[in-house]
């Protein structure tokens, strides 16, 4: 660097109005002056504002001296601090370290969840550059309904051990109460197109299959197959069958009294409107039944449904199926062949899911998510979901609250 010039930091605090950081600006903007990094937060009305810049030797003296009286006149604090090159450099080199982004969610954060969440990132030589709130402002009343809150911190640096440390978050994120998800910020994260659901206890509140079995009188029966099904225990085509079996005789009216109360999950109704609302292509990727995808694929506009067909002969359920189960498997063929057809890379698609049938697809996916599952899932997964409802995946998405405020629904 030119030995004529000098590198200065200034940070400014106070109570923020309009106008303030184009008052400071002006100031600088008499000399010739460049400015090399500027950033600025607000938390409460209250500025922070830093601003690195380079000017002339000659004119540092009176810059400073000019930026004291303009901080005496706005009121605020301002404080300087000369930058060596060998710093400057430093910083400089680090622009080419990996980036990510680090979500914390749950119904309210605490300090003790945040300092255990950023001492896994110090251990792991992370440095946090940047940390931004993602919900709107915290009702002092936690009984209210719905409550919930979301941070996203911006996170330099490699990993010392990527596994561990995501073994460590997740043990938090059962000790206290909180999701997260650790994601690389690359633009598929900003850029995310296709998101695929699956159906039971997930997108609704109940297992459609435990629903038709106590009609038939068969509850227990198909809910201790289903729920060691869900668990890994056995394989899902086989407990398909031997569930589905058990419903024959069941008349075809049953279906649709239990489509139209069906109990839909926390959150689906912002979620969905919101992602059609910003382009996404949405998916049902089920193991339930085609019959009630279809009546949610009608309610929110969903643009594929694949799920499995039962057979149906003079109004009643045989107690057979038609055409190949969507097991694990197929459900992660389905994501790949939806994302070919919509000519989506791999990497910005999405996969949410609770069983041990959907942890294909939320391996595949770009961002795979467990949305209240099972022990086993939420041991595989990456990211998990289990404090607040379905719309917290837009938070892992990057949305903010004040996106959404356009509607006052939600």
């Amino acid at each position: 660097m030119d030995t004529s010039t000098e590198l200065i930091l200034i940070r400014i605090t106070g109570l923020d109005r309009p106008g303030l950081t184009a008052s400071i600006t002006e100031t600088l903007s008499k000399y010739d002056v460049t400015i090399l990094d500027i950033g600025q937060a607000d938390i409460h009305s209250t500025l922070s504002l830093g601003i690195l810049f380079k000017s002339l030797m000659q004119d540092s003296g009176n810059i400073m001296k000019e930026l004291l009286f303009k901080a005496s006149e706005l009121g605020v604090n301002i404080r300087f601090y000369p930058i060596s090159v060998e710093e400057y450099e430093e910083w400089v080199s680090r622009q080419g370290k990996d980036r990510y982004i680090l979500t914390l969610l749950g119904r309210k954060l605490t300090a003790k969840q945040i300092t255990a969440v950023t001492s896994i990132l110090a251990e792991q030589g992370l440095n946090i550059d940047a940390i931004k709130r993602l919900t709107g402002r915290q009702p002092l009343d936690e009984c209210k309904s719905n409550v919930r809150a979301c941070i996203e911190l911006s996170v330099r640096g490699t990993p010392r051990d990527r596994e561990e440390m995501q073994r460590n978050l997740m043990q938090l994120s059962s000790e206290l109460a909180m999701d997260f998800s650790f994601q690389r910020d690359n633009m598929y994260r900003r850029m995310r197109r296709l998101i695929c659901f699956d159906m039971d206890s997930t997108l609704i509140q109940t297992e459609c299959i435990d629903e038709l079995a106590e009609r038939a009188g068969v509850g227990d029966q198909v809910r201790a197959i289903t729920e060691s099904a869900m668990r890994g225990e056995i394989d899902f085509k086989e407990s398909f069958t031997q569930r589905v079996a058990l419903l024959k005789g069941l008349d075809e009216s049953v279906m649709k009294e239990i489509a139209e109360n069906l109990p839909i999950t926390e959150g689906v109704e912002r979620l969905m409107f919101v992602l059609k609302r910003y382009g996404y292509k949405i998916a049902i990727l089920s193991g339930g039944f085609t019959y009630f995808g279809e009546y949610l694929q009608k309610r929110f506009g969903i643009d594929y449904v694949y799920a499995n067909e039962l057979e149906i002969i003079d109004g009643k359920l045989t107690g057979r199926y038609l055409g190949d189960v969507v097991d694990g498997k197929r459900k992660a063929e389905l994501l790949r062949l939806i994302a070919q057809v919509e000519k989506v890379d791999i990497a910005q698609t999405i996969a949410v899911g609770d069983g041990a049938n959907d942890l294909p697809m939320l391996s595949l996916a770009g961002l795979g998510i467990a949305f209240h599952a099972k022990p086993k899932v939420v041991a595989n997964a990456k990211q998990s979901i289990n404090t607040i409802g379905l719309d917290g995946v837009l938070y892992f998405l990057g949305f903010k609250d004040s996106y959404l405020e356009e509607r006052g629904k939600f």
